[in-house]
């Protein structure tokens, strides 16, 4: 687990390029606050003043000076916003781009996870900036100043405001800070489980309503909501209690303020300019109890942030290129243990793939059948043992060209809402018609394609298609990719058994000498492989053609 100071240093890092511009946005946004303190006392000194009735020359500097620091904190504080929005948007479009491709490196996690990865916990970056750490380092200038100034008034009224801002301004928003953190250890996992809720009854809908589980699940999902409910209104009264506090310590500490000018006899005009610079400089320190509630807030998303942007890869961008033409894969005595506590997916597993060879891998699910391909791609590192092409680790190769020279139809494949022509076109950007429409044929798509053409939407992650053609659409972009080694995850499911085997055999025949890795339930049809993998539990329990395979009882 990365701690909270280290998070915020791994973040702010991407920082460091902008420093200049976070720099002048700090000065800008400590401008802003000290012209609207300075307004605030000068203003008063033109009313106490006045009432004494001068000649008009001796009040000229100060309305001169009230109407520019009126004018100038309107102008700081746009020109404030302009630069620290800036300078964060940067910073945090280079921080996503980072994460989307940590989080492409990795394991699929739940959609909800991984959506708050990139949304939520991403803003808090922006949020660390914009409402933490400027907000912070404009009070602490402007408090900073104000003492300064009382300073050269009275020390001892100087000593008696740093002591009211020490506790407005640093002790309470400590308190806030610890209160917040406390409220987030008990607010994460119900906005968890709240977001899962509500992911899972949206994608999950047709299949709740199909099953008679829905209400269920509704209920489920406003009981987290209700819980939430409650424990947000908890943590908003002891906020607010916190804001009070504040708010009547700043009165407290304006009234110490003007008993001690008092005795110390001076002057009535800074009385008054005293008392309302107290006042102001309160009100700015209640912007820090926002400021640390933030910031305590924000330490889980960060932490998330952190261990992406610091997670060991499996493989190194700009690492060996990936060889051309074919590649020899091997796996030796590969193991993969998703957690501690269960057993292996997959256990000592060896694999020969050397160019041109063909591969079926037969197995009930839970087998370990799609782990493999995992292996294969590098989506995922073996616990034990290697996985090697051409005597090499494949996490030595360049991590972003290796998924591209290995790869095929994966589990779920994602079709896009978009034409059929959009989502062929991914895996090879430049291919021609005739080539995607070759693609479709050499997938048992060929008729259905010459009969509605290729710009026509298959909805939502194919939901215009069955079942059968989505699956032939998700086969054809693999066919299409032509990668080094063709990993095919069930590309014949949903199809009766004699277009599935017509349909393996038109993908065997356009990969001519290229290896080909298939995953199956079936073990028919499979002559034309050179070695079949019966897998079960993790293990290898047979392996052979499929005539020796059939023949042993596999």
């Amino acid at each position: 687990m990365v701690s909270g100071d280290s998070a915020m240093r791994r973040v702010l890092v991407f920082a460091y390029p902008l420093r200049w511009r976070f720099v002048g946005a700090g000065v800008l946004a400590a401008g802003t606050e000290a012209a609207g303190l300075g307004l605030m006392a000068a203003a008063t000194w033109l009313l106490a003043t006045a009432a004494g009735q001068p000649p008009l020359i001796a009040l000229s500097i100060a309305i001169v000076l009230v109407r520019a620091l009126a004018i100038g904190r309107g102008v700081l504080r746009y020109v404030e916003r302009l630069a620290s929005h800036d300078a964060v948007l940067r910073m945090v479009t280079e921080v996503r781009a980072r994460i989307f491709a940590a989080l492409i490196d990795r394991p699929p996690a739940r959609r909800a996870d991984a959506l708050s990865r990139m949304v939520s916990d991403v803003d808090a970056v922006q949020d660390l900036v914009i409402r933490v750490l400027l907000p912070m380092a404009a009070a602490g200038l402007v408090a900073v100043a104000a003492v300064g100034t009382a300073l050269l008034a009275d020390p001892a009224t100087a000593l008696v405001l740093l002591a009211g801002l020490l506790v407005t301004g640093v002790a309470l928003p400590l308190l806030a800070a610890r209160l917040a953190r406390h409220g987030s250890a008990r607010l994460a996992p119900l906005r968890a489980a709240y977001a899962v809720d509500t992911v899972d009854l949206v994608h999950g809908a047709a299949d709740l309503a199909a099953f008679g589980a829905r209400p269920e699940y509704e209920a489920r999902g406003a009981a987290h909501a209700d819980e939430l409910a409650r424990v947000e209104r908890a943590l908003a009264r002891r906020s607010f209690a916190v804001d009070a506090a504040a708010t009547a310590f700043g009165g407290v500490t304006a009234m110490a303020v003007m008993i001690t000018a008092m005795s110390r006899g001076l002057p009535g005009v800074w009385l008054a300019v005293l008392a309302v610079a107290t006042l102001a400089a309160g009100e700015l320190a209640l912007s820090l109890l926002a400021a640390a509630r933030k910031g305590a807030e924000i330490q889980g998303s960060l932490r998330r942030v952190a261990e992406l942007l610091g997670g060991s890869a499996t493989g190194a961008a700009g690492g060996l290129p990936v060889p051309d033409g074919s590649v020899h894969l091997r796996l030796r005595g590969a193991g993969v243990r998703y957690r501690a506590d269960a057993p292996p997916a997959l256990h000592d597993i060896d694999l020969d793939l050397p160019p041109g060879r063909r591969v079926a891998v037969v197995g009930p699910s839970g087998a370990g059948k799609s782990t493999l391909l995992a292996l294969l791609t590098g989506a995922i590192a073996p616990d034990n043992g290697s996985v090697v092409a051409d005597g090499t680790p494949i996490t030595a190769y360049d991590r972003e060209r290796w998924p591209v020279a290995v790869t095929g139809l994966l589990a779920d494949a994602h079709l896009f809402h978009a034409s059929v022509r959009d989502n062929l076109l991914l895996a090879r950007p430049g291919a021609t018609d005739d080539e995607l429409a070759a693609a479709c044929r050499t997938a048992g798509l060929g008729d259905w394609v010459d009969a509605h053409g290729l710009d026509v939407r298959v909805g939502e992650d194919g939901a215009e298609l069955s079942g059968g053609q989505r699956q032939r659409l998700a086969l054809a972009r693999a066919v299409l990719a032509d990668p080094q080694v063709l990993l095919l995850d069930e590309p014949t499911e949903g199809l009766d058994p004699a277009q599935a085997d017509a349909v393996l055999a038109a993908v065997l025949a356009h990969r001519g000498d290229r290896s080909v890795v298939l995953v199956t339930h079936r073990l028919t049809g499979l002559d034309a492989f050179d070695e079949v993998l019966v897998l079960d539990g993790g293990r290898v329990r047979e392996r052979g053609t499929q005539g020796w395979v059939r023949a042993h009882g596999g």
